[in-house]
C-alpha cells in the first residue's frame, strides 16, 4: 500500500514539474501552449513510443491505437499526471480505524 502512495506522490510531482514548465514557458513567450502526454512522451524516448504503436496495433488491435490511445496522448500533460497522483494516493490511502487514546 506505501508503494501506491508513493507512486502517487511521484506522478503528482511530475504533474507539478509538468506545470511549471508550462508556466516558464508562458511567461517566455506570453503564449500558454501546454505541452500535450504525446509529445511529451516523444520528447522523453521517441523509440519506446513508436515501439508501443507497433505493439498495440500488431498485438492487441490496430483500432485501439487510433481512436483510443491517440485521445489520450492528446490529453494536457500537467492535469493528467496531477489527477493520476491524487487519485493514486486516494486509492491506496489508509483505511482502518486508527486508535483513539483517552485523556484521562
Amino acid at each position: 500500500m506505501i508503494v501506491g502512495r508513493v507512486v502517487g506522490w511521484a506522478v503528482f510531482l511530475a504533474g507539478l514539474v509538468v506545470l511549471g514548465r508550462d508556466i516558464l514557458g508562458w511567461l517566455d513567450t506570453g503564449i500558454f501552449a501546454p505541452i500535450v502526454l504525446g509529445q511529451l512522451w516523444f520528447d522523453l524516448s521517441p523509440g519506446s513510443l513508436n515501439l508501443a504503436q507497433a505493439v498495440i496495433q500488431r498485438y492487441i488491435h490496430p483500432a485501439l491505437w487510433d481512436p483510443v490511445i491517440t485521445s489520450v496522448l492528446f490529453l494536457w500533460a500537467s492535469p493528467f499526471f496531477l489527477i493520476l497522483g491524487i487519485a493514486l494516493v486516494w486509492l491506496f490511502r489508509r483505511r482502518g480505524r486508527r486508535s483513539r487514546r483517552r485523556g484521562w
